[in-house]
């Protein structure tokens, strides 16, 4: 019967689309093809439920739910709550609302990065590195964004265009294209899009910050801030290695993995893709004579923070990581009930950003095996700065704070400084002494307003 839906499905967009193509304008074109995806989507996402054996509870109607928060403000177009300040009020699949009261949000326990499973105490760095790191990072690839596959395809880069003359002469951009040997499936096509921007003026190898975007179009503002540093600054299109949709499971790097077939349970969701894809690129950028290969770094803002911050654990050749504005699946607390939550990720709209054993987790996220400071611990004993905003209280940048306060023992076990104060600093007041550092800009949501505060930073380590 799925099948059959499907097949309906695409005969039904084909014969719209093909009847009546002269008439449809772009703007329709892409509301149809949003509307294919949005229902390609709930089709694999229904699918992904019913191979966990996860059946989701039958809730009332927002306007009748006993459990909505006391001050929802119903908005004037009947699409759902905010609280008296605007924040929105979503309503997770399993029930539970999203709560911005400090006073409701500090009920909770995190792991001890520094305690075996076997609950002995991790006392030096070798029993960290040997025991206790591997233990984390099976916990992340199991339950929460999926494992690599063995058999990922061979990946060659091209560079396709330099241009000379970018930016009034004062930056030579490289086009660069990772071709992904698609054979085994030829349906997915994925490849590596890359934008390399470096320092005309330079007379050596030059570090290099890679950031991880939905395109490699660049904010030129940025561009000039690390090029006046005499760095190079390359944009990573994640899009062009895996969309970011779960109708595009079937495609992309995972679909050509996979041929195509629902995923399992641990296998890798579409953060971890873009992971990977980051490590193709800085496979390339090692051989580039124009790039210092001991100091390049990976950054991200969003959705593209929570990349960075999985990428830099995983991969520990990043030298340095700069997650912005990452909040839940990133920087903030997951256990800790504020702003973006676990159970908003487990549901249709950003569940493909993970392994499917995460949306386990959706309705009970004190079983969630780890948290956002053991993740931060993955990177150390590397530098990493971590930024939220004032008023982009969503990502919960007090909870990013929290979790950088409780990952500083493991920089401290590592022979780094962490976090060493226990208060949230000031807006804009940064904590830069150590190996792991925090700002919380006034602002919203952006890190436009943090990387001139994370050159400075950086300067510690790109010399």
């Amino acid at each position: 019967m799925k099948s059959y839906l499907k097949i309906c499905l695409f005969a039904l967009i084909a014969l719209v689309a093909n009847s009546s193509l002269a008439q449809v304008t772009p703007k329709q074109q892409a509301a149809m093809e949003r509307a294919k995806t949005d229902s390609l989507t709930k089709v694999n996402y229904r699918e992904t439920l019913q191979s966990l054996g996860i059946k989701l509870p039958i809730l009332p109607s927002m306007a009748d739910d006993p459990n909505r928060p006391k001050n929802s403000i119903s908005r004037s177009d009947g699409s759902g709550y905010t609280d008296a300040h605007g924040q929105s009020l979503h309503r997770t699949l399993w029930g539970t609302w999203v709560n911005y009261d400090e006073d409701k949000a500090n009920d909770y326990t995190l792991p001890d990065p520094l305690v075996l499973k076997n609950g002995k105490p991790v006392t030096s760095a070798k029993i960290w590195w040997q025991q206790r790191r591997p233990e984390i990072v099976d916990d992340y690839e199991s339950q929460v964004f999926g494992r690599v596959p063995k058999n990922t395809p061979k990946v060659t880069f091209k560079v396709s265009d330099i241009d000379k003359t970018a930016l009034d002469g004062t930056t030579i951009k490289k086009t660069i294209t990772g071709h992904i040997d698609n054979s085994a499936y030829p349906a997915a096509k994925p490849q590596i899009n890359v934008a390399l921007y470096l320092p005309a003026r330079a007379t050596g190898a030059v570090p290099l910050m890679v950031i991880a975007s939905s395109n490699t179009k660049g904010n030129n503002e940025t561009i000039k801030l690390l090029i006046n540093a005499g760095w190079a600054i390359a944009y990573f299109d994640t899009n062009s290695v895996q969309a970011d949709n779960g109708a595009g499971l079937s495609e992309g790097i995972i679909g050509l993995v996979n041929h195509g077939k629902l995923r399992s349970p641990e296998d890798w969701g579409v953060l971890r893709a873009w992971a990977w894809g980051l490590s193709r690129a800085l496979d390339y950028f090692e051989t580039d004579k124009t790039i210092n290969p001991k100091q390049i770094g990976i950054e991200g803002h969003s959705r593209w923070g929570k990349t960075a911050l999985l990428a830099g654990a995983m991969d520990t050749r990043w030298v340095i990581v700069f997650a912005s504005c990452s909040g839940s699946g990133g920087a903030s607390l997951e256990k800790r009930n504020f702003g973006e939550n676990l159970g908003l990720i487990a549901a249709e709209n950003e569940y493909h950003w993970m392994a499917p054993n995460f949306i386990k987790y959706g309705g009970d996220w004190k079983a969630f095996p780890v948290d956002a400071h053991e993740m931060m611990a993955l990177v150390a004993p590397r530098p990493l700065f971590i930024t939220g905003g004032t008023q982009d209280i969503w990502a919960d940048p007090l909870g990013e704070f929290k979790a950088c306060v409780a990952a500083t023992p493991v920089y401290t076990l590592l022979g780094k400084t962490g976090i060493v104060s226990k208060e949230l600093p000031a807006p804009d007041v940064a904590l830069l002494n150590g190996e792991l550092a925090f700002r919380e800009h006034a602002g919203g949501h952006t890190d436009s307003l943090d990387w001139p505060t994370f050159v400075e930073f950086a300067k510690k380590y790109f010399k």
